[in-house]
């Protein structure tokens, strides 16, 4: 597309491996043209009453250009079809069709015959249609993806309910928006596994699940470890009951140097390339699959976050992770990787991905590369039976997808009480957010877990803050590290909410972080985009980063930060980089200024106002009043 960087051109066939730490060569991508059709009103409810009408390609969403569609209107469903020839399959082996996400509500046939049904927006889904397969003809795969618009009780993170976006909600994303590709695999084959590590026991754990017709006739894994040809560790063990539960003893190289090499950072992303093979009775190999994983350790310690034990200092960006043309998909493999570049070289080591669950991709660009990320769950807009139902079991499949990734490290439930919007006052309300906040540190043991990002605290492993003064002054003061943190907690409101639930302060001796501020906008079309403050050239953008994050360095009770935001997303144009990832102002600068080497904490420049939007406060997040109109408590359990 003209005026784009090469490597935002949308590439349909460029968007790599779909599951990266569970590999298999055999595999074909179903990215392309797709017969596409739209209903605005349901009425179709079998493949053969559609009316196709158009062609769309996949996996870019029909409201993005890219698709070929372009179409934001609001849209009740959409309908798919493609026709296959299916590879060979034979000796037993099994033919998989897999979906890596559709949004929200999914129906499959083969031939007219359900495959699979699948509900939530974010997560993968897959159907075995060996049985169905006829080798060397023709095949026809109709998918249907169910998307009210008008739903506010389903994840469906920053997917405006409004027929044109506003504020900081975007263009709706429906039906297919991840890759859709086919695999073969043995009949007895390794399904899921889980890595995580242990420094205090220098060793790796690995959870691994094999199905088919032998998974319990007492098969072996041999697992080899191995870090740039140099092998950690050679072992086979038992399968017990479908199942694999060990812990892997590293060699611990005792001195600190030797140590670190081994160790996973961002400054040192050594991840450990993982070989797993199953083994049958008879000496048969049965299946092989490629992950990996690193010996990365994160936790909480009184007011610091811990990276391998020491304390790390987080320099995260909010990033939205949209893309001019392709909306939530990206562009190609080599854009995915690019963004992890460009937030290197901005200074952050991390980014909290906002609203979205990113695709795979990202977060191995992100083990690879050095970035670390916060997992965020899509918000509901209202507290409901079928709300707590599906973003429960929704956030329970995230976590299962991603916790073996060593750049996550921290899981946020809620963000600013959205779903929740009279938790200090409705008891089960606070349940809910407590409930997922001890569910997901039982899922995973491993990560902090934020209750309720941005205020109104139950429970939480960091006390996650959004605070959107453009003052640095003012902000430097309100946070200031002689002052008791109770004492503090309960008398600032960021946005005129409390901090902390009240009665719960027993619960935050906790690292504090400031989780959104900034929020600086600059856009040449200034009456049509939305920031939280404004700025009307890129020398005062620069300088309003610089000694804002000045500022914040200097506060010493914070454990790190998070500004809004990484890129500009249609009309919200706080990023320091707009939507086709152009800074808005050098590389350099945002790098020294994200490093806390800006230009002091100085007032604001002479004769150069900031301006709050329409006169309002720009203290505090604006989301959340706008969510009010939208928000209902009739079904409320």
């Amino acid at each position: 597309m003209a005026g784009l960087p090469d490597v935002l051109i949308p590439d349909p066939a460029a968007h790599g491996y779909p599951r990266p730490q569970l590999q298999r060569g055999d595999w074909w991508s179903l990215n392309g043209h797709w017969e596409f059709a739209i209903e605005r009103q349901r009425r179709w409810q079998r493949p053969a009453e559609v009316a196709f009408d158009r062609t769309i390609t996949v996996p870019f969403a029909p409201e993005s250009s890219a698709s070929g569609v372009g179409d934001h209107d609001f849209l009740q469903a959409c309908w798919y079809r493609r026709t296959i020839v299916a590879p060979p399959v034979r000796e037993g082996a099994r033919l998989i069709l897999h979906f890596g996400a559709v949004d929200y509500r999914t129906t499959v046939w083969l031939d007219d015959v359900i495959v699979a049904r699948h509900e939530g927006g974010y997560t993968p889904f897959s159907a075995d249609i060996t049985d169905l397969v006829r080798e060397n003809e023709p095949q026809v795969i109709v998918v249907c993806a169910e998307d009210d618009p008008h739903d506010l009780a389903k994840p469906r993170g920053k997917q405006d309910w409004q027929r044109e976006p506003h504020s900081i909600w975007y263009v709706r994303t429906s039906g297919i928006w991840q890759t859709v590709w086919m695999e073969r695999v043995p009949p007895t084959r390794v399904t899921w596994l889980r890595w995580a590590a242990s420094l205090e026991r220098w060793e790796l754990s690995l959870d691994l699940r094999v199905e088919g017709p032998r998974a319990y006739d007492g098969l072996r894994v041999k697992v080899k470890l191995h870090v740039k040809g140099h092998v950690l560790a050679d072992d086979t063990y038992l399968l017990v009951a479908g199942e694999v539960h060990r812990r892997i003893a590293i060699s611990d190289p005792g001195i600190d140097d030797y140590r670190n090499e081994l160790l996973w950072s961002p400054e040192r992303p050594t991840l450990i390339d993982a070989e797993i093979e199953l083994w049958g009775g008879r000496g048969e190999r049965l299946d092989t699959v490629h992950s990996y994983t690193a010996l990365r350790q994160v936790s909480t310690q009184g007011d610091r976050f811990l990276l391998n034990g020491r304390p790390y200092y987080l320099r995260l960006a909010l990033d939205q992770g949209y893309w001019p043309h392709t909306g939530m998909t990206a562009p190609s493999d080599a854009a995915i990787r690019h963004d992890v570049e460009l937030a290197k070289a901005m200074g952050f080591n991390g980014v909290r991905k906002h609203q979205k669950v990113e695709d795979p991709r990202f977060l191995h660009w992100a083990d690879r590369l050095g970035l670390l990320v916060w997992g965020e769950m899509p918000s509901v807009y209202r507290f409901t039976k079928t709300a707590i139902e599906r973003l429960t079991r929704q956030w329970m499949d995230i976590v299962a997808r991603d916790a073996s990734h060593p750049c996550l490290v921290a899981w946020v439930p809620f963000n600013e009480s959205w779903g929740v919007p009279d938790l200090p006052t409705i008891p089960e309300q606070r349940h809910w957010v407590a409930a997922l906040y001890h569910l997901t540190n039982t899922l995973d043991a491993t990560r902090p877990v934020i209750g309720n990002d941005g205020w109104e605290s139950v429970q939480t492993d960091i006390l996650a803050i959004h605070d959107y003064d453009h003052d640095p002054d003012r902000l430097a003061r309100r946070y200031r590290s002689d002052e008791e943190l109770p004492r503090l907690l309960e008398r600032e409101r960021p946005g005129g909410r409390r901090l902390v639930v009240e009665g719960h302060l027993e619960h935050m001796r906790v690292p504090v972080m400031l989780t959104e501020f900034g929020g600086i906008a600059l856009h040449p079309d200034a009456a049509h985009t939305w920031g939280y403050s404004t700025v009307r050239s890129s020398e005062e953008l620069e300088y309003r980063y610089g000694t804002l994050l000045a500022a914040v360095h200097r506060i010493p009770l914070f454990a790190g930060w998070c500004y809004t935001q990484l890129t500009d997303t249609y009309q919200e144009a706080n990023g320091l980089l707009t939507m086709d990832r152009t800074p808005k102002f050098p590389l350099p600068a945002i790098r020294a200024a994200t490093l806390g080497h800006g230009p002091g904490l100085a007032g604001a420049v002479p004769g150069v106002p900031v301006e709050g939007i329409d006169g309002r406060a720009p203290f505090g997040s604006l989301e959340s009043n706008v969510l009010a109109a939208a928000t209902t408590q009739d079904d409320a359990p």
